[in-house]
């Protein structure tokens, strides 16, 4: 028997390693989680079943369970595509925004630090809860264009004066946006911001195509307005308030959060994290806003965050920047997530008890879906929903 298996059962009998505690650990048993079918999952995953799956994290009851990262050399895998211009590049082949990149993508550095994509767009909205608890910004149901010289912009309507940062939250702000097409697209609304000098210019200047609230549309730029919003609002870079207001209560200290070319951070897809660190922000929400003992988040922002306001069809909803998936028998059940490009989710099971964080970097290819994780992790769960 190798080295690296009998780790692996003492991970599934014991929990989790001790250079861990930064988390309380606890066995899959002792939480009420089947070994032998974490086990099962491990070992299909590693196997590469789903693609280049980097990580999965499984917090349950408060207790981290499972924590592995799986190996890749990515600079092989996509070393080619690296060095060719494409609109997965930005046109920047050594930079930050090139996806094929292995110093920066997926590991920041090839370090312990996982980008996340779009789960940042989460991760923003979290923020501006922390910041709608301390009353350092206003409604969301403020107006978007207070926070800009209306003069300066291009294409102003009274559909866009109507535009509300709550229409920047749920991804109905009724931009002239086109982002389900592949990233590879050059066509793709979210790849030209991306090659854009000015992010938050060139999404504010887009003309308006849907009444704003009527219409669920995909934008990320729209999540880099929020970064805009939030820095005149309070007067502070968005990452500072996080480490001020967010990271440090909850004991985050190592994260990357790039920047866009403008200088503003990238709110709609730059923070790298350790899946563990993602996942107290998603056990903060599972508590309800608190963390030992301290209101972070209201309860009330919580509710409103994880509340279904754009119906996407029977498989998901979305939130205030949280995709809402419903599972179970008769889709009676929630889970609540995130989701990036590559194949990163962290994901809540409330009525279980269950925080899990998958990370990956399939740029192409299949990955591991949220849909498909759900029901393979309420799988092993022996004592039911609470």
């Amino acid at each position: 028997m190798s080295k690296k298996t009998i780790v692996c059962i003492l991970l599934f009998v014991f929990g989790v390693q001790a250079q861990q505690s930064d988390w309380p650990t606890a066995s899959a048993k002792s939480v009420g989680l089947d070994a032998k079918a974490l086990s099962q999952f491990d070992s299909e995953i590693a196997a590469g079943k789903f693609g280049n799956v980097d990580g999965l994290t499984i917090v349950r009851r408060g207790k981290l369970v499972f924590d592995r990262r799986y190996e890749h050399d990515y600079a092989k895998i996509y070393g080619e595509d690296a060095k060719k211009e494409s609109p997965l590049n930005a046109g920047d082949i050594s930079g930050p925004y090139n996806y094929y990149n292995s110093w920066w993508h997926p590991w920041y550095q090839r370090g312990e630090l996982h980008s996340l994509q779009s789960v940042s767009k989460t991760i923003t909205s979290i923020i501006f809860g922390v910041a709608r608890k301390r009353g350092d910004i206003p409604e969301i149901d403020t107006p978007v264009l207070k926070y800009f010289d209306e003069s300066k912009l291009r294409n102003v309507d009274d559909r866009k004066r109507r535009m509300t940062i709550r229409h920047l939250l749920t991804m109905s702000a009724g931009l002239d946006w086109n982002e389900g097409l592949p990233y590879s697209d050059p066509n793709n609304t979210g790849t030209q911001m991306e090659a854009s000098p000015d992010w938050v210019e060139y999404t504010i200047n887009r003309p308006m195509a849907n009444e704003p609230g009527s219409t669920f549309a995909y934008n990320s730029g729209a999540t880099q307005i929020l970064a805009h919003v939030f820095r005149v609002a309070t007067g502070m870079d968005i990452e500072e308030y996080a480490v001020r207001n967010l990271f440090g209560p909850l004991g985050i200290k190592h994260f990357f959060w790039k920047r866009s070319p403008s200088g503003l951070v990238d709110a709609e897809g730059g923070v790298y994290m350790r899946p563990r660190d993602v996942a107290k922000l998603w056990q903060l929400f599972l508590n309800g806003g608190k963390w030992n003992g301290a209101q972070i988040v209201s309860p009330e922002w919580v509710k409103d965050s994880v509340s279904p306001h754009m119906d996407l069809g029977p498989n998901a909803k979305y939130g205030l920047k949280w995709w809402l998936y419903p599972y179970g028998k008769d889709n009676k059940f929630t889970a609540w997530s995130g989701n990036g490009f590559g194949g990163q989710f962290p994901i809540v099971l409330p009525e279980y008890d269950i925080v899990f964080v998958v990370t990956a970097w399939n740029v192409t290819g299949p990955t591991l879906r949220p849909r498909d994780s759900i029901p393979r992790i309420v799988g092993m769960v022996v004592d039911g929903p609470k």
